[in-house]
């Protein structure tokens, strides 16, 4: 158990990661919010999923593929950064210490890069557009995100450095072996909050003036590129590359930031028609189908 406070806001929490026994498993909170973040996100995908010419049920044969591949993708991410950790005395690698997933050890941009490769599989096989799928998917990546931050407070990490602002979370921290109060930026609120009004700004502004698929996803990519450049700066476990300075997921948002802009900049001086959309174009062919197969039943008939 941890305590974890707001003294600003007069608020003092206990917190404990394990949340039962599952006769002797633990059964972590993190892993459970992490589960409840996942099932919202298929939800609320899947009852928007006909406005992008998405079935319900590609969405279930894709998560039988993507979900162990993106969290495959996002630990092989933090492993390849952090493998000092995953290091015996020796200095040979520690494969046992590699599989113990519970452990912890996720990174969000392994699994966003591994959901982008496996979608783009299964488009190019179920004839799918690619682009009105990954609009569809970065709603379920904000809720994820949202949602999933708070297995980080559970857990007691992934804040940043001190401050003294009204909103400062005090903790207790271990450093060189020695516990101490610090009060800390709260940066798993700061990426939660930043990646719920995104989801709003997304699903409730942009989509309304969706001109072309892929807009909502570069969207996102912008949005979450530039909040998690600003929020990384402020963490203290960030993943660096190797001996070197730069925080790689600082880096890598910079880039998603900027390259996601400039394709929307981009895409924005063209000029655009309803029917480019993927989920006008099944809308339609599925009014056909109806009309075709109603003009059939009426011959029949006569």
């Amino acid at each position: 158990m941890s305590t974890v406070s707001f003294p600003g806001l007069g608020i003092t929490v206990q917190v404990r990661s394990i949340a039962f026994h599952l006769f002797s498993w633990p059964i972590h909170w993190y892993g459970l919010i992490i589960a409840a973040g996942f099932m919202m996100a298929v939800i609320f995908c899947s009852r928007r999923a006909k406005r992008f010419g998405i079935e319900q049920d590609d969405i279930v044969d894709l998560l039988l593929y993507a979900v162990p591949l993106c969290i495959l993708g996002a630990r092989l991410y933090y492993i390849i950064f952090y493998m000092d950790r995953f290091r015996k005395a020796d200095g040979t690698p520690d494969f046992a210490a590699m599989i113990r997933i519970w452990d912890g050890g996720l990174a969000i941009y392994g699994g966003i890069i591994a959901a982008i490769i496996v979608a783009a599989i299964f488009c190019k096989t179920r004839g799918i557009s690619f682009f009105s799928l990954a609009d569809l998917g970065s709603y379920g990546l904000l809720i994820g995100q949202l949602v999933g931050r708070w297995g980080n407070f559970v857990n007691v990490e992934c804040y940043g450095g001190p401050t003294d602002l009204p909103w400062r979370m005090g903790i207790y921290e271990t450093v060189n072996g020695i516990t101490q109060y610090t009060e800390v930026h709260p940066t798993f609120l700061y990426e939660s909050l930043w990646n719920l009004a995104g989801l709003l700004i997304l699903a409730f502004a942009v989509e309304k003036h969706r001109k072309f698929d892929g807009q909502i996803f570069f969207s996102y990519m912008a949005w979450y590129g530039l909040g998690r450049a600003w929020i990384e700066g402020m963490r203290t476990d960030s993943l660096y590359f190797f001996s070197t300075g730069l925080r790689v997921s600082q880096v890598l948002a910079i880039i998603f930031c900027v390259v996601a802009a400039a394709v929307l900049v981009i895409q924005f001086r063209r000029p655009h028609s309803p029917e480019e959309l993927w989920g006008n174009q099944m809308a339609a062919r599925k009014a056909a189908q109806e009309k075709h197969e109603s003009q059939e039943g009426e011959g029949e008939a006569t």
